[in-house]
């Protein structure tokens, strides 16, 4: 039998990472379209409401179903507003491990809301959920990320050499493709001791498939 994930809410001190719904699409739309999150991910441009709603409704569930993943709306606790997107994939159910990715918006960076909201997914991952593992890749240009995953305690395992794509603004305005490796980060139940002690200022984005 598949497992899955439950559908939850983790609070932290600023936060609630809750389930998508459709009260989210237009935000989700807007920060879909921001250039950072153009540079960095695979998230199709322009990002159209249709698609962050087909996203909420369809593949969401359908991922959590499947046993594959979660994604987390992650929301200011103060202001109800939607301030990023927390994805778990590939999870693997017999070895306990997944991958998690993250965007931020653009009206929420430099509050250190990438590294909180990670983190306090991690701790419910390999706490409540017992998993044993979980990976993130970085793109190898991609400083901020990279300080995000050390900020929660990651564990640098390695180099994917040439195994991803990042996108560059070209003369006329359109998105080029352009390769990059992968930095390949771990974290495991054992590194989690100390990692929330230095969370402050800094937002990246992980591979986002």
């Amino acid at each position: 039998m598949t497992s899955t994930f439950p559908n939850i809410s983790i609070s932290t001190e600023r936060l609630v990472l809750r389930p998508l719904d459709e009260d989210d699409v237009p935000a989700l739309a807007e920060m879909m379209n921001d250039e950072q999150v153009a540079a960095w991910t695979s998230v199709p441009q322009p990002y159209s409401e249709d698609a962050a709603r087909r996203w909420i409704t369809e593949h969401a569930s359908a991922e959590r179903l499947a046993g594959r993943g979660l994604d987390l709306a992650v929301t200011e606790f103060l202001t109800q507003r939607l301030v990023g997107v927390v994805r778990l994939a590939r999870t693997n159910w017999h070895i306990r491990s997944t991958e998690l990715s993250y965007i931020i918006a653009p009206w929420a960076r430099g509050e250190g809301y990438a590294s909180e909201a990670a983190l306090a997914t991690a701790q419910w991952l390999l706490g409540d959920q017992k998993l044993e593992r979980i990976e993130l890749r970085t793109a190898a240009d991609n400083a901020a990320a990279q300080q995000v995953a050390q900020k929660i305690g990651c564990i640098s395992e390695g180099v994917l050499r040439n195994a991803c794509i990042v996108h560059v603004r070209t003369e006329d305005g359109t998105w080029a493709d352009v390769r990059s490796d992968y930095i390949v980060w771990s974290l495991l139940p054992e590194d989690l001791e100390g990692a929330g002690e230095e969370l402050a200022g800094s937002d990246g984005f992980t591979s986002w498939n």
